[in-house]
C-alpha cells in the first residue's frame, strides 16, 4: 500500500536539501519551476569506486524504502535527479496555494497529519510529487545524466538526427515506467491505496498530455529539405496549474462499509457519474479524487498553523484567507533596485528607489 508514511518520507527529503545538496554539489542553489534548467550529477572528478559509494550515500540519505534505495542505487543519476523532483514538486505546490487559506505548509506534523487524511489537499500532494518525478527523469535522461535511458525512444521520430541536431526528445516513456513502479502500484483491496495509486497516475496523465512535437528545419538558406522532430514536455509550471485546476474540481468518493473500523469496501461513485470498467467506481478520466472533507484551515491545528497573521492581499484575498476575522493594516517604507539597465560589458546597474506599501495580514 502506498499510504501516507511512504509519501511523508518522498516529501521530507524537500527539507534536507540544503545538506544534501550541500554534500553533493556545493555550488548548488534554487531550483527552478520551469523544468528547462539544466541537471547536475555527481562530481566527474571522482574516482569511480570513490563515485559509487558518494551515489549510495546520497541514496541512504534520502530515507527511501528498501525497493526504493534499490532502485536509486541501479543508476548514478536517480538520487539528484529526485532530490530536483521533490524540490520542483514542493516549490510548485507553494506557488499554486500561495494565495490560498492552506499553502501548501509540509513542515514536521502538518505534513504526516494531512498525509493520513485523505483530503483534497493530499490528493493534490500525490499528484504533484509523481508528475515531479515523471518530468525530472525525463529531462534527466535526454539531458544525458543517467545511466539507464537517454533521448526519447519513439518510433515515429528519428533519435540519431535528433541528436547530431541538438533535438534529444524528453524521455517520458521510461520515466513513467520507472515512477509508477518506484511508488509502488495498487491493492485491489485497500481503499485508500486505491485512491492514492489514481491520484499518482494523475500526476503522469497531466505530464502525458502536455508532451508536445517540436521540430526543427534544415538546409539551404532555411529551406526545410531536412526536418528533425523530437518530443518535449510542458514547463513544469504549466503542469502545476493543470493539476490546481484538477484540485479545484476534484471528486470525492467513499467508501460503502465502515471505514473507520477498517473494512474498506467497494467506492461509490460520485453523483452524477457512471461506475468504471468491471465494477470499479474510481474515474477512469485523468480527475484527482478524495475521500474526505477538507478541514478550514482557519485555526492553528493538526493540518495546518492556521491563518493569524498570515499576509494578504486586500482587494483579492484577505476576506477568504483571513476566515471573516479581519485584518490589520501596517505602513512601511522599503528600498527596491529600479530603472535597472544593462552596462556593457557585463553588468546590470540599477538605481535605488524608497517607496511606501501597506501590508495586510490576518488578525488572530
Amino acid at each position: 500500500m502506498l499510504d501516507g508514511p511512504l509519501l511523508a518520507r518522498w516529501l521530507a527529503v524537500a527539507f534536507a536539501l540544503t545538506l544534501l545538496l550541500a554534500a553533493l554539489r556545493p555550488s548548488a542553489a534554487y531550483f527552478g519551476l520551469t523544468g528547462s534548467e539544466p541537471l547536475t550529477i555527481l562530481p566527474l572528478t571522482l574516482e569511480p569506486e570513490a563515485a559509487v559509494q558518494a551515489h549510495y550515500k546520497a541514496c541512504d540519505r534520502l530515507k527511501l524504502e528498501r525497493k526504493q534505495r534499490r532502485m536509486c542505487r541501479r543508476d548514478p543519476g536517480v538520487a539528484e535527479t529526485l532530490v530536483e523532483a521533490v524540490s520542483m514538486s514542493a516549490l510548485e505546490c507553494q506557488y499554486q496555494f500561495r494565495f490560498e487559506r492552506w499553502n501548501c505548509t509540509l513542515e514536521g506534523r502538518y505534513r504526516s497529519s494531512l498525509l493520513k487524511r485523505g483530503f483534497k489537499e493530499t490528493a493534490f500532494l500525490y499528484a504533484i510529487s509523481s508528475a515531479g518525478l515523471t518530468h525530472a527523469l525525463a529531462k534527466a535522461c535526454s539531458a544525458g545524466r543517467m545511466e539507464r535511458c537517454t533521448c526519447d525512444e519513439a518510433p515515429d521520430l528519428e533519435n540519431r538526427e535528433a541528436w547530431q541536431w541538438g533535438g534529444c526528445g524528453d524521455n517520458l516513456k521510461y520515466s513513467s515506467k520507472f515512477v509508477k513502479e518506484f511508488l509502488g502500484r495498487r491493492s485491489s483491496k485497500d481503499l485508500r491505496a486505491r485512491v492514492d495509486f489514481h491520484n499518482n497516475l494523475v500526476g503522469v496523465k497531466v505530464i502525458k498530455a502536455g508532451v508536445e512535437t517540436t521540430c526543427k528545419c534544415h538546409g539551404v538558406s532555411g529551406s526545410c529539405t531536412v526536418r528533425t522532430c523530437w518530443r518535449q514536455l510542458a514547463p513544469f509550471h504549466e503542469v502545476g496549474k493543470r493539476l490546481k485546476y484538477k484540485y479545484e474540481t476534484a471528486l470525492k468518493v467513499g467508501s460503502t462499509t465502515n471505514e473507520a473500523a477498517g473494512e474498506a469496501g467497494a467506492i461509490s461513485p460520485p453523483r452524477g457519474r457512471a461506475s468504471g470498467i468491471g465494477g470499479d467506481p474510481l474515474p477512469h478520466t485523468p480527475e484527482l479524487v478524495h475521500l474526505d472533507d477538507s478541514p478550514s484551515f482557519c485555526l492553528a491545528g493538526r493540518f495546518s498553523p492556521g491563518t493569524a497573521g498570515r499576509r494578504c492581499h486586500r482587494e483579492k484575498n484577505c476576506e477568504s484567507i483571513c476566515c471573516g476575522r479581519g485584518h490589520n493594516t501596517q505602513s512601511r517604507v522599503v528600498t527596491r533596485p529600479c530603472q535597472c539597465q544593462v552596462r556593457w560589458c557585463c553588468y546590470v546597474e540599477c538605481r535605488q528607489c524608497t517607496q511606501r506599501e501597506e501590508v495586510y495580514t490576518c488578525k488572530g
